[in-house]
């Protein structure tokens, strides 16, 4: 995980603000995908690699939040 603290924390929040939201209008991409994963209507492939697609800067942005606080710890 060297890989994940070499990468600065902005470029991860840029990611996430950007392509883990996009598009916009009417409503947030990722979270148009988490509702139809919520109501079971997530069951088309596309619509599965989107949700991929769209949470990974998030997943990414968490995961280097956590080993930066935990190596804070050390």
């Amino acid at each position: 995980m060297n890989w994940l603290d070499r990468i600065p924390l902005l470029l991860f929040l840029v990611a996430a603000l950007t392509v883990g939201l996009a598009p916009f209008v009417p409503e947030p991409h990722l979270w148009e995908k988490l509702k139809m994963l919520a109501s079971g209507t997530l069951k088309r492939p596309i619509d599965i690699f989107d949700l991929l697609l769209h949470a990974t800067p998030w997943l990414l942005l968490i995961a280097k939040v956590v080993r930066m606080l935990s190596a804070e710890k050390r």
